[in-house]
């Protein structure tokens, strides 16, 4: 009889055919995820002209949808520890990808907002488990990597709601934004086939033939015996909150809470406001959709090339630099410059915004010890939600007030700037990497396969 560390035979395993299986479809359903991000904000200005309501209504409905995400993703998350990853993911497909198809057949602001924040229940549950998915199933040289390439699927489904409402917005009307973002609906017959379980769930349910299977699959070296038992490092459970305050970490706590609700409000406000933004501005509904794609591209960007900076220079020096970039960027912006010079502020703002989002989180991640690392990022993100929902109802209140354009860019630039301020106060030196508490990391605990009598 042997005892088989599944999380050792995972890490060791060389990159191939069934990881990339899995990969991507995590990038798809991803894709869709950042695709519904964006494509409220394209729809806009259509929605405005068809129904005739106001921009503070507009935002709210945009708001409603977060909202849903937010309970989406406690709830999501909850039930996939009882039931499985896969089963919940379908589950969210299913919700998100039914009630999508709804709203390009509303008739007006009611049910269309009601559609949305159900929508937004399916929307919310699905990042959470497929960064979960793509960790648990990827190798440990180049989890990171996998991970990150994965997230990349938000800025490509913005980037195809640019072209996509291009083309098909003037000519076949808004509604079928969102028959196209209803697509996954297709996939759940092959999601169910395709699409593996949680290892760590099979194990836990004692349904090793499951898990065997998997594992040959995922590491062809290892040869399997009926008598084998599996073993898995079982996470420890969240510690309290009053722990992220513990040995002077107080001050940057609240600092990367301040930055993370800064940098969603800027996110989700530019997504749903900036081609409304743009129209106010002059600029026919075709060019407003171009900045949209620009503004995703140097989401992409930013976010690679900021990370190769950081790992020269710190993160906190790169963030600072994009935060006080992007308010600049976006001050700018309301002053109409030349053509060339908007798409390339546009360009710059997408790495500021976005991608300053990106290289937060992964600031977070290397300043909390392992013990409290989860608990870190999550609360973080956890009020970050919070501006992520203000976020478009603050832009429709802006627009209702008729202030001049140039006053709603700098709106959106003062977030930016707080959130520098913000970053400037955290001290680096009372951080995992500076420190010497003892952090041992799990993989330390992790047992080779082995015999015993």
């Amino acid at each position: 009889m042997r005892k088989i560390n599944i999380v050792q035979v995972v890490d060791d395993s060389k990159f191939n055919s069934f990881h990339l299986s899995i990969l991507l479809w995590c990038i798809f359903l991803i894709l869709f995820d950042g695709f519904d991000l964006v494509v409220y904000g394209a729809v806009i200005p259509s929605l405005s002209q068809s129904w005739s309501i106001s921009p503070s209504i507009l935002g709210l409905i945009g708001s409603l949808t977060l909202v849903g995400g937010l309970i989406g993703s406690l709830i999501c998350g909850i039930s996939a520890d009882k039931v499985g990853r896969k089963k919940v993911i379908i589950y969210c497909v299913a919700t998100f990808g039914f009630f999508t198809l709804l709203t390009g057949f509303a008739k007006g602001p009611v049910d269309f907002a009601i559609y949305r924040f159900i929508a937004g229940l399916g929307l919310g549950g699905i990042p959470p488990l497929l960064v979960a998915l793509t960790s648990e199933y990827s190798p440990k040289s180049i989890k990171n990597i996998m991970v990150a390439i994965m997230f990349s699927g938000y800025s490509i489904g913005g980037i195809l709601v640019a072209l996509f409402g291009l083309k098909v917005i003037p000519n076949l009307g808004w509604e079928w934004m969102f028959f196209i973002g209803a697509i996954p609906l297709l996939s759940i017959p092959l999601l169910n086939k395709y699409l593996p379980e949680s290892l760590y769930y099979y194990v836990v349910k004692k349904e090793y033939t499951k898990a065997k299977a998997i594992l040959k699959r995922l590491n062809s070296d290892y040869i399997f015996y009926d008598n084998d038992i599996f073993e898995v490092d079982v996470p420890k459970q969240g510690v309290p909150v009053v722990k992220l305050f513990e040995n002077q970490r107080g001050r940057t706590t609240i600092m990367f809470w301040v930055s993370c609700f800064m940098g969603l409000l800027l996110v989700y406000g530019l997504g749903t406001w900036l081609p409304q933004m743009m129209v106010k501005l002059g600029y026919p509904l075709e060019s407003s959709l171009l900045f949209l794609l620009s503004l995703n591209i140097g989401a992409i960007v930013g976010s690679i090339f900021g990370g190769m900076l950081a790992d020269r220079i710190g993160s906190k020096r790169v963030l600072v630099g994009f935060f006080i970039m992007g308010a600049i960027c976006l001050t700018v912006l309301g002053f109409k410059p030349e053509l060339f010079v908007l798409y390339f502020l546009i360009l710059l703002s997408g790495a500021a915004s976005i991608g300053s989002q990106n290289l937060n989180n992964a600031y977070m991640s290397n300043f909390y010890p392992i013990s409290i690392r989860s608990t870190g990022i999550g609360w973080a993100l956890g009020i970050g939600r919070l501006g992520a929902i203000l976020g478009p109802s603050i832009g429709g209140i802006l627009m209702d007030l008729n202030l001049p354009t140039y006053m709603n860019f700098i709106s959106f630039a003062i977030p930016a700037i707080i959130a520098a301020i913000a970053i400037c106060f955290i001290q680096d030196k009372f951080g995992s990497y500076q420190n010497n508490e003892q952090d041992y990391s799990e993989c330390e605990l992790r047992g080779q396969i082995k015999k015993v009598e």
